[in-house]
Order: C-alpha cells, then structure tokens, then sequence
C-alpha cells in the first residue's frame, strides 16, 4: 500500500511537467509568430514606402526631361531618339511599379534601373543645355553678321554714294568755263567783206569771241562746244542740222556745235555763226555749253 500512494504524487509531477512544457511551447509559438508577424507587416509597409519614393522620383525625372524638352521641334535627330528613349524607360519603370506586391528581388532591380535612369538623364540634360548654349551662340554670331552686313551695306552704299558725289563734282570742277565773252553782229557786202553792225534788218551773221578760265583739272585738247541762240520772242533758234545734247542734267537742243582746242593758257576763241533766217529787233541770248555743263552766256541788242 505504502508503494502505490508514493507512485501516484510522483505520477502527477510528471504530468504538470508536461503541461508546463506544452503550455511554454505554445507560449514560444505565439511570439515567434508574432515577430514573424511584426516583421512581415514591417516588410510590406517598406516595400511600399520605397515604391511610392520611385515613382516620385520617376515624376520628378519625367518632369526633368519635359522640361529641357522646351523647343523640342528644334532638337538634333540624335537627341530626339535619346528623348524618346528615356520616356520609354519610364513608362516600363511606372508599370512594373505598379504592381500589387513587389518581391525584393523586383524592387532592388527597379531601384538599380532608376539610378541608371537618373544618370542618363543627368547626362542628357548637360547635353541639351550644351546644345542650347550653342544654338545661342550660333544666333547671336548670325545675328552679328547680319547687323555687320546691313552695317558694311550701308557703308558700302555710303561710300558709292560719296565716289559719285565726288565724281559729280570732279566732273563740274574739270568742265571748261567763259572767262570773257561777247557777241558782234556783222553785215556782209557784195565784197563779202565783214562789217560789224548794231541793225537788224542788215545782219547776217555774229561772232561769238571768249577766253576760257583758268582750270588745271580741266583735261586739254579738243572739247565739244554747244550753242543756243534765243531771239527776242524767247524762242531757239535751230536749224535742220540741230540735233540734242546733255547738260546739266538735261536733254537739250542746239542751234549750232562746232570744237575748239583748249590748252589752259588763256587763248582767245571765236565761234562764227550765220543766222539761217532774218534777224528780228530786241535782244538775244547765247548760251555755250562743254563738257555737260554751261559754261557761260552772253547777249546782244539788234535795232
């Protein structure tokens, strides 16, 4: 008897033994799945976390590039490609992103493409901006030239324009001019012998007698002589050989040409001309051109 009661205490120790071992294991269990818990939980609001940070940061980069992209009619058909390129590279980053749940192997693979993206896009915009400087450059050159252009254009017109004027006025300076002049109306007898004369009714011819001035530009040898002859009643008289010359700017006839040698040592010349009709009463007015300018004109009065 004394042997069984001392088997049965010892028989329950061990089952509290038991229940306590159970009871630690179950124990054991619940905080290991709560850590496991905790650190899933953990995982996921990472995983999260970093996923919104990339496509944050892949708006930001989409935004970069729009950005450079200003003028984008005028990039270079290279960067063109690299613009389009990039955007692609972001749209493929944004759909993977997307994803419900991202393994960390997916995640590490699209945090290492950003950074590649970030580096390209780095490179792409010093680029652009490098291009840009340029394309600055190159206009404001263009632009210089062209002020440069009107500028020499002006100039060069200027200066045309100052060689004429000085060739004008070479061209006035070098014409011969009358010294001194005067006009003698002659009667012709039977004799042919020359009378001066002051009627009009026994005039047939004048002399026109002048000196040339001194000129020292004035080129020496033979120069063309035009005369006008005006009566009384204001109109020119002409003849069948009169024909049209150029003076001081106009288109003029002549009632008589004739040439005399000019040597700029102060000779006398004399220019003969009969009157193809009757002298009429009251002055008249001879005016000589050379040259293409007037040299000087003189009158005389018939009775």
């Amino acid at each position: 008897m004394e042997n069984q009661t001392g088997q049965a205490p010892k028989k329950n120790s061990n089952v509290i033994y038991f229940l306590i071992v159970v009871v630690l294991a179950l124990l054991a269990t619940d905080v290991y799945l709560y850590l496991q818990k905790n650190k899933s939980d953990t995982r996921i609001v990472y995983q999260n976390d970093e996923r919104t940070r990339l496509q944050t940061e892949l708006d930001s980069l989409e935004a970069q590039i729009e950005t450079v992209n200003t003028g984008k009619a005028k990039l270079s058909a290279e960067m063109q490609t690299k613009t389009d390129s990039l955007e692609s590279k972001i749209k493929v980053l944004r759909k993977e992103l997307a994803k419900g749940k991202l393994t960390q192997a997916e995640l590490e693979r699209a945090q290492e493409n950003i950074k590649q993206l970030r580096y390209f896009v780095t490179n792409y915009t010093a680029q652009l901006e490098e291009q840009k400087k340029q394309i600055s450059s190159l206009t404001t050159e263009r632009d210089t030239l062209k002020t440069s252009l009107v500028t020499a254009k002006k100039t060069d017109s200027s200066l045309a324009k100052q060689n004429q004027d000085l060739g004008d006025k070479v061209k006035v300076g070098s014409a011969i001019k009358l010294a001194t002049s005067d006009v003698v109306a002659y009667k012709i007898r039977g004799s042919g012998k020359e009378v001066d004369t002051k009627r009009s009714s026994v005039a047939k011819k004048i002399k026109i007698n002048f000196t040339v001035a001194t000129n020292d530009i004035a080129e020496k040898g033979m120069h063309d002589i035009y005369v006008r002859v005006i009566d009384p009643t204001g109109n020119l008289i002409t003849t069948t050989e009169s024909t049209n010359f150029t003076a001081d700017g106009q288109d003029l006839q002549y009632t008589y040409k004739t040439s005399i040698d000019y040597k700029n040592d102060g000779s006398s010349y004399t220019i003969d001309w009969v009157n193809p009709s009757a002298f009429q009463k009251g002055g008249y007015t001879v005016i000589l051109y050379a040259d293409g300018f007037t040299m000087g004109k003189t009158s005389f009065e018939l009775k």
